[in-house]
């Protein structure tokens, strides 16, 4: 393509889009959209308050395949993972990042122990922390990081995935939201978890665990902050 058979299509580009094709301009205009999105079309549900999202997110989540727990704060994980354990026959060890907040709970108290490392593929249970739950879909969103190496959402068996109640969101769209406004800046990979992994490519047979973890625990923390 010649110089002016682009330029003539660029051009029509940015007719169709209504641009005026003022460089000097552009820049402002995209940071305008950038900084002040409008979102789409919400459904209803989405613009749901407390306790309705916790009650939709759970719905959702159970219907997805993971299972629930309900605490009242944040120092009642650990018991948590212990009934998990004791329900499933595993080991009374949970595999999380070293620098995971998580680390500064009462594991031993629970009879649990907390080992500080990455997770391994064929290791029984990793722990990790969710950085919000999208209601609507019951979906667990992980930010990755030093404190949630993206490896833990898909080498254990069983993933454990702690959310605070105050960080259920209506829709996908309040994600973005909500991490613009807290000034969080993405990292390499966010990850959408909703329910344990599964896979009816063979034989149209649900397997259960085909790309990743067979069970995904929620331990929803009902406290109103996250100091409780």
């Amino acid at each position: 393509m010649t110089k002016d058979g682009r330029a003539q299509v660029l051009s029509a580009v940015r007719t169709a889009l209504g641009r005026s094709g003022d460089r000097a301009a552009e820049p402002s205009a995209v940071r305008e959209r950038l900084e002040r999105p409008q979102a789409n079309t919400v459904p209803a549900r989405g613009r749901l308050q407390q306790p309705e999202l916790t009650e939709l997110f759970v719905t959702q989540a159970l219907q997805a395949g993971a299972t629930v727990a309900r605490v009242s704060m944040i120092g009642e994980v650990p018991a948590a993972v212990a009934a998990f354990c004791a329900e499933h026959g595993l080991p009374s060890t949970a595999i999380m990042a070293e620098v995971s907040p998580l680390q500064d709970l009462p594991w031993q108290a629970a009879g649990v122990r907390a080992e500080g490392r990455l997770v391994r593929s064929g290791d029984s249970l990793g722990v990790g922390a969710a950085v919000a739950g999208i209601a609507e879909t019951g979906t667990l969103v992980m930010l990755s990081g030093p404190e949630n190496p993206v490896t833990a959402n898909f080498l254990p068996d069983n993933h454990l995935v702690v959310v605070h109640a105050r960080d259920l969101l209506g829709t996908s769209e309040d994600l973005w939201a909500m991490l613009r406004e807290r000034g969080l800046p993405l990292p390499r990979t966010v990850n959408w978890i909703t329910g344990p992994s599964r896979s009816g490519d063979i034989e149209m047979t649900m397997l259960m665990g085909a790309h990743g973890p067979i069970r995904l625990h929620l331990v929803i923390i009902e406290a109103a902050t996250g100091t409780q």
